[in-house]
């Protein structure tokens, strides 16, 4: 038989999406998913990696620039730094450069050193390659930080390009100059806060994942709880019944020992009272599940429980709803206990439902029972083409097979059969020689 996966047999089957899975199949986005899942990883672990790393990448592209002792600013400007010795100009380059270090665990205080150093080198006539250690600065605030803050800190950092370009540096075209310098500020904060909701609304998808596993798993456990609850009660008024039986075969046996004067009498009635005994605990250990149910439940739960031959009528109904259903057995299944009969009567019901639930019109369905030395053996396998539906089905109808399967230490397999078209659900039970009818 087809192996399910576990996941599917235990009925919390969650499929990936169609298109992140094409991705990460593909050759190149798939490496490029891979190497970006990795790099998460490693920033989570080492964090201080990629802070040190963005210091000195962003020191290494100003270290030209500050040898290079060239005249010209960003817009061919001329610009005068003869009049500051180097140690002047190193300094300001390290103390743009160094604050980046705490970017996203400080993210307003570094943009406000940032800024502090802009401003002083800007008044002494001065511009330098460092200097976009504020684009990154006003980056790493729009992504990590306060909005409030950067709020102020956009209005601040127009401000300070508008007097720059205006007052402090000379520029040949102001305009240019500023158009340039405003537009690369705003791509800056836009791209952060492009993350950031970008950030913000993965973290709510993963948030609502988690929230509905949750629910699914309470789900679960709730149908589990109704399902034993159910099974209790069936199994209850079967084992009252047998003990009925056990307690009037005893009193009728002692009443004869006795009228024969045989000293099995006592035994006999020790038995019996020890059975009327079980009984009432078993009322009350039982009773609050049969305080629960409603009358109409109580009217039908009076008559006997279902078994093996109730399965012609349960099929004969099955029928009339529109579903052609094959029927075989094999081996001597009246000779069952009670209890397993009518484990085997609910498994196939409970199959046989969920296939006219979901298996759409045109579907057939094959019931097998084999009974063996000390197993029993219950297929229920149909046609329909909605298999898929059922994979994540956690009803009440899946988790009351494996519930009862349980009860006889059983395997159960639930999932689509091998052909691809149709449901499959495969039970054995292990049926020991005292569970058989004497």
């Amino acid at each position: 038989m087809r192996q399910v996966p576990a996941t599917i047999a235990r009925g919390t089957a969650t499929a990936p999406s169609p298109g992140l899975a094409d991705a990460w199949a593909h050759p190149l986005l798939g490496r490029i998913l891979r190497g970006r899942s990795a790099r998460r990883r490693l920033d989570q672990r080492h964090p201080w990696v990629l802070d040190t790393a963005v210091v000195l990448v962003v020191a290494l592209l100003s270290l030209p620039d500050l040898l290079s002792h060239s005249r010209h600013g960003p817009f061919g400007d001329p610009t005068d730094r003869s009049h500051l010795p180097m140690p002047v100009l190193v300094a300001f380059a390290i103390a743009l450069v160094v604050p980046l270090w705490w970017r996203r665990r400080a993210p307003a205080a570094t943009y406000w050193v940032i800024s502090a150093v802009l401003l002083a080198q800007w008044s002494l006539g001065v511009w330098q390659q460092p200097g976009m250690a504020a684009l990154i600065a006003l980056y790493s605030l729009a992504l990590h930080g306060s909005l409030r803050a950067l709020g102020w800190a956009a209005a601040l950092t127009a401000a300070q390009l508008t007097l720059a370009v205006a007052r402090l540096v000379p520029v040949e075209h102001p305009f240019l100059g500023l158009f340039f310098l405003m537009g690369t500020t705003t791509a800056a904060i836009a791209i952060g806060l492009t993350l950031r909701i970008r950030r913000l609304y993965l973290a709510a998808l993963e948030d609502r994942a988690t929230r509905l596993e949750v629910e699914q798993d309470q789900r679960i456990r709730l149908t589990t709880a109704a399902e034993r609850t159910r099974i209790a009660r069936e199994m209850h008024d079967i084992v009252g019944h047998n003990l009925s039986v056990m307690v009037s075969v005893a009193d009728g046996a002692a009443t004869l020992a006795a009228s024969r004067g045989e000293t099995s009498a006592d035994a006999l009635r020790i038995l019996a009272d020890t059975g009327r005994q079980a009984m009432s605990e078993l009322r009350r250990v039982l009773g609050v599940l049969r305080e629960e149910r409603g009358p109409e439940e109580d009217e039908r739960l009076l008559g006997p429980q279902p078994g093996i031959r109730d399965l012609d009528a349960l099929l004969t109904r099955v029928r009339a709803a529109g579903l052609p259903v094959t029927y075989r057995t094999m081996g001597d299944l009246d000779a069952l206990g009670s209890g397993v009969q009518l484990t085997v009567y609910r498994i196939v019901q409970e199959a046989l439902t969920n296939t006219l639930k979901h298996a759409g019109p045109g579907a057939t369905a094959d019931v097998t029972v084999i009974k063996d030395t000390d197993t029993v053996h219950v297929t229920i396998a149909d046609t329909g083409a909605a298999a898929g539906a059922r994979s994540g089905d956690a009803g009440h109808g899946l988790v009351g097979i494996r519930q009862r399967a349980a009860m006889y230490g059983g395997t159960v397999a639930l999932g689509p059969r091998a052909a691809g078209h149709g449901w499959l659900v495969d039970v054995v039970l292990d049926v020991p020689p005292g569970d058989h009818q004497p």
